[in-house]
């Protein structure tokens, strides 16, 4: 970071000041003309270290538990104080950035804000030194600036006092300490980028807001980088919706090495990947009929080996977690959203008080682009994982990790434990359960980050059948553990982990290497399998995370915030921690899509992003940024203010035909017969329906959907067209179906037959039943299922499907299944668990004709 800024940036910055102050403000504070007069320390002077104290110091962090922490550190000279976040922020009202004015903006100070600033003002009588410890990123460059500001309006800086800003990477006395010893200014270009991004956003939300509000009630509002992430969700949701599945199919084969009947005859299976002496695509066998002619020709060839190839690879250890890493992790090992991560990281950033009664930061600041670790850090590491694993595990040197960031500003070190030797199992007990496993994920990744690769032995096996087909059987084996072996290690037991009693990957592996080429084989059975082409999965949290990421949009910081405004405004939903697009998240997608190209466009935004990253890094000047987008933005603005309704509704049932019309094919009204039916908007309140055009002649409405609050179950029904076929269940082609009944939604296997009554499951745990997939039905058509037998009594125990979730059933006796378990990972010890856990009831006597449903 700089510490001395030009005469041309001095300007700026009092440029900035101005041009961001109510422009009803024309007398300058007495503080600012001390500034001005040079009584103050002017900006951009040599600062000298502030540890060890000459003096006293008034120290403003952000929050409570940050500021009891830092003050435990630094004794009595220091008075540690925080600010709660944000002082101030925009105007919550229309016009608070005024582009006309050189995009100035109004800022308001919320009521709790100012109790703050007065015990500021108020310690800082016979300070030497105001020390601005927010954040270290460019949000907490701007509470920092956000202060100074306020400060300097209240007379607060007397004469003579130095004001400074430090970091803190992490929340340790010798990390407080040693950046204390390396104070400087605030830096101008981060604040200039954070009001450019604040400009930006806010020209956008209250410009785009008003408009979707009339065009599209029920809307609420949308943003920069939410609707392109909404656009993600909503264009794979279309992807999905278009995609038509291709049958295919693929033939293995289970050889064995001696001949049939001989006791230990070694069997294995291939597949095949030749046949003709043609190469095998994905589509290559597209019928059964084919299938069958490849296995007629298979059963009555002989097979022996052709090749053996053998080989070996080194599978790199992972890199340390940065902000979007560990989200993604977080989200596929512990299954914590985005938002409750950041929620616990920063609980363990800003302190946790020990058995020891000291409190002490667990891990280093938690919203970071950088790959760095610090050498002790490294040295540590390596340390350690000499002694607990061997001289084999540990990398030859120190590993260096580095990324190229588009700010180097920002670049602050990884996320990893403040101290690598306080290992998770010392938590126990101190930390809830949560913030024990994000601890126990960030301290095996940092250590594996400074270990030898995994080394994986591969085996290659190619059969050849009469000269005309080729099947292929591999199989890999762990050679040296590697990095791997800190997840076998006990400190990693919170991540779920178990030893398996035996690989049976080492079995196969010792097959296959026995045979060499020119050796016979003997078939035992061919196996063929029907596939159909999937499209691409729903994105989930983390995977969405890594997209945008990829794709340069937003920061890894925001991404949470992201997450959580989708799901606010019911844009999206989250079922099994899949994101869904909500009908009214994909209205919105389309219209801004249709009438605001821009605020959609994964490119623009992206490219939006690295202009505020030159911004940061002093290359492109911020207002002359805001200039150049709202020249064209308001122009967007002004051209979608024309549209009519009937554009909009037109637009959106050309984009959403097929979705709206599905369960009507027939579209002349059956009421009037002269007119067709369109979807509409409602003139009165905030619904949106399928409706007679000949309105208000024919008032005929075929279909009602949600308006200001969720649609009920009867809107839903009627959005049902009874019974929807959802397609054939592939191997038996039976039809699946979704129904109504007088207990809801439910999902049937076969057709209603006299004398036979068809598998069913209730589908409640589903939110949007128009959602509801094939796929998404079988998996519910799989329950009840058998986990065993109960050990006492040798009665069957069930994992069922209710209505209200999922139970495990055992004879009379009913225990429920908490939310937060994984159906797939109900084991039979963890049911009988349940069993004798409090959530337990036991049902009546069964009557002699049971209720029709799958629970």
């Amino acid at each position: 970071m700089k510490n001395t800024i030009t005469k041309s940036s001095k300007a700026s910055l009092r440029q900035s000041n101005k041009s961001v102050q109510d422009s009803s403000s024309s007398k300058l504070p007495k503080a600012q003309k001390l500034l001005d007069e040079g009584k103050i320390r002017p900006f951009g002077s040599t600062l000298k270290p502030l540890y060890p104290p000459t003096g006293k110091s008034v120290v403003v962090v952000e929050s409570l538990t940050k500021a009891k922490v830092i003050q435990s550190y630094l004794g009595d000279m220091f008075e540690v104080l925080p600010s709660y976040g944000h002082v101030r922020d925009l105007a919550g009202r229309s016009g608070s950035v005024r582009p006309d004015n050189g995009f100035s903006m109004v800022w308001e100070v919320p009521a709790a804000a100012w109790t703050h600033l007065k015990s500021i003002k108020v310690a800082l009588n016979g300070a030497e030194n105001l020390i601005l410890a927010s954040d270290p990123d460019r949000e907490g460059e701007a509470i920092a600036w956000h202060i100074t500001e306020m400060l300097l309006q209240q007379d607060a800086l007397h004469e003579n006092i130095t004001v400074a800003r430090v970091v803190f990477h992490e929340i340790t006395e010798s990390s407080i300490k040693s950046a204390l010893q390396s104070p400087r200014d605030i830096d101008v270009d981060l604040v200039h980028a954070y009001l450019a991004r604040r400009a930006l956003d806010y020209l956008i939300g209250f410009n785009i807001s008003p408009l979707l509000w009339r065009k599209l009630p029920a809307c609420q509002s949308a943003g920069r980088v939410q609707s392109a992430a909404l656009a993600l969700i909503c264009d794979r949701e279309m992807e999905i919706d278009e995609f038509k599945p291709h049958e295919y199919w693929t033939v293995d084969v289970e050889f064995n090495k001696q001949k049939p009947g001989s006791l230990d005859n070694g069997s294995f299976t291939s597949h095949l990947t030749h046949f003709d002496s043609k190469k095998l695509e994905q589509l290559s066998i597209s019928s059964h009929v084919e299938a069958k002619s490849i296995e007629q020709k298979i059963t009555s060839s002989n097979f022996e080996v052709v090749r053996s190839k053998r080989s070996q690879i080194r599978k790199n250890p992972p890199t340390p977690y940065i902000t979007s890493t560990i989200q993604q992790d977080a989200a596929n090992k512990l299954h914590f959203t985005a938002t409750y991560t950041m929620k616990l990281a920063q609980k363990l950033y800003e302190g946790v008080k020990l058995t020891n009664q000291e409190a002490m930061g667990l891990i280093t600041y938690m919203r970071t682009d950088g790959l760095h670790v610090s050498n002790e850090a490294v040295e540590d590491i390596h340390s350690l994982v000499m002694e607990r694993y061997g001289q084999d595990f540990a990398s030859d040197c120190p590993r260096k990790y580095f990324k190229k960031v588009k700010n180097a500003q920002e670049a602050h070190e990884a996320i990893r434990p403040t101290s690598i030797r306080r290992l998770p199992s010392m938590l126990v007990g101190i930390l809830d359960e949560d913030s024990w496993k994000l601890y126990t994920l960030i301290w095996t990744r940092t250590m594996a980050s400074q270990m030898e690769p995994t080394v994986i032995d591969q085996i290659q096996l190619d059969i050849g059948g009469d000269g005309e087909s080729i099947l292929r059987s591999t199989c890999s084996r762990i050679n040296f553990l590697g990095y791997q072996a800190v997840y076998k290690d006990i400190e990693a037991a919170p991540l779920g982990y178990e030893e398996k009693e035996r690989d049976p990957r080492e079995e196969l592996f010792g097959v296959l290497s026995a045979l060499k080429s020119g050796d016979p084989l003997y078939l035992d059975k061919v196996e063929l399998k029907q596939h159909f082409t999937q499209p691409h999965p729903r994105y989930s949290e983390g995977s969405l995370v890594k997209k945008l990421e990829e794709l340069g949009i937003g920061r890894p910081s925001t991404y949470a915030n992201i997450m959580k405004v989708l799901q606010d405004r019911n844009y999206v939903t989250v079922k099994i921690r899949v994101l869904y697009p909500e009908f009214r998240g994909r209205m919105v997608s389309a219209f801004l899509a249709h009438h605001f190209s821009e605020v959609t466009d994964y490119s623009f935004t992206a490219d939006m992003e690295t202009e505020l990253d030159n911004v940061s890094a002093g290359v492109t000047e911020w207002k002359g940024l805001l200039n150049d987008y709202w020249t064209r933005f308001s122009m967007y603005c002004e051209t979608a203010a024309d549209v009519s309704p009937r554009q909009v509704e037109k637009m959106l049932e050309e984009t959403f035909g097929d979705f709206l019309f599905a369960s009507l094919p027939d579209r002349t009204c059956p009421s009037c017969s002269t007119g067709t039916l369109v979807f509409k908007v409602s003139r009165i309140g905030a619904g949106y329906f399928i409706g007679c055009d000949e309105h208000p002649k024919c008032k005929y409405i075929a279909k009602t959907m949600y308006g200001d609050d969720e649609e009920d179950d009867t809107d839903k029904q009627e959005m049902i067209s009874e019974p929807k076929l959802l397609g054939l269940k592939p191997g038996t082609n039976e039809k699946v179906f979704l129904k109504s009944g007088p207990y809801g939604f439910y999902v049937q296997l076969g057709e209603d037959r006299k004398g036979h009554l068809p598998k069913r499951a209730s589908v409640s745990q589903i939110k949007d039943v128009e959602t509801i997939t094939l796929e998404q039905a079988l998996e519910l058509l799989q329950y009840p299922v058998l986990l065993g037998e109960h050990p006492e009594d040798k009665q069957p125990v069930y994992l069922k499907l209710a209505r209200y979730g999922f139970t495990i059933r055992h004879r009379r006796t009913i225990a429920s299944v908490p939310k937060n378990m994984i159906p797939k990972d109900i084991t039979l010890e963890k049911a009988l668990k349940l069993l004798l856990g409090k959530d337990v009831r036991r049902c009546g006597r069964p009557k002699s004709k049971p209720k029709v449903e799958v629970m």
